[in-house]
């Protein structure tokens, strides 16, 4: 086995942030992040420590490599409804074709999973949720700006089940849910709370 000094600590974070993803840190050993990485345990702890400090790592860096450009590029889209809606049509591509389909999002698997949890992990939880709640509010501001908006709603409640939406999205992807099915829902609860365009 490699000794700790000589292997990428990044490289086996980003070995292990794709093992939970695929099969949830919850359902996975440590012997079986020790066959992914195809470092010795005492490596892996030495350099992370134990699971619940290497699921708090690996989910961070999920965080940040996976949703943060995502989120920071709702946040700066001012196309209102429109950047929502794209949103969302990525998000269920994202989940249902490619390399990653059927995954669901690693956040979300988290929550679904992480019980009470360590604090660190519902810190990271947090702050993903704090941040897609944001972006999604950002679009909304746009859209109100635009006369999109219906009118007396509360955009912080509006964003916050926006943000459930895409939890939901994620969910039921990796459950194996079709596409049109999702994008269907999703039309329905933008819908909701925007009015139509003027032609």
């Amino acid at each position: 086995m490699p000794d700790v000094k000589h292997f990428d600590p990044e490289v086996a974070l980003d070995q292990v942030m794709t093992l939970f993803w695929r099969r949830g840190a919850e359902a996975t050993g440590i012997a079986e992040v020790v066959q992914a990485t195809g470092l010795s345990r005492s490596s892996l702890y030495a350099t992370f420590g134990g699971k619940e400090r290497l699921q708090a790592a690996a989910l961070g860096r999920y965080l940040e490599r996976q949703s943060r450009p995502v989120l920071d590029a709702l946040a700066a889209d001012t196309r209102g409804v429109p950047a929502i809606t794209a949103f969302f049509e990525r998000l269920v591509a994202a989940r249902c074709t490619g390399e990653h389909a059927r995954w669901g999002c690693l956040v979300t698997n988290t929550h679904a999973t992480a019980g009470g949890g360590p604090p660190e992990i519902r810190e990271i939880l947090d702050r993903h949720h704090d941040a897609l709640r944001a972006a999604m509010r950002a679009a909304l501001e746009a859209a109100r700006a635009k006369g999109r908006l219906r009118p007396g709603l509360d955009p912080e409640a509006v964003a916050e089940a926006l943000t459930l939406q895409a939890y939901a999205v994620n969910l039921r992807s990796r459950a194996g849910a079709e596409a049109d099915v999702l994008l269907a829902g999703v039309r329905a609860v933008v819908d909701a709370f925007t009015l139509a365009e003027e032609r």
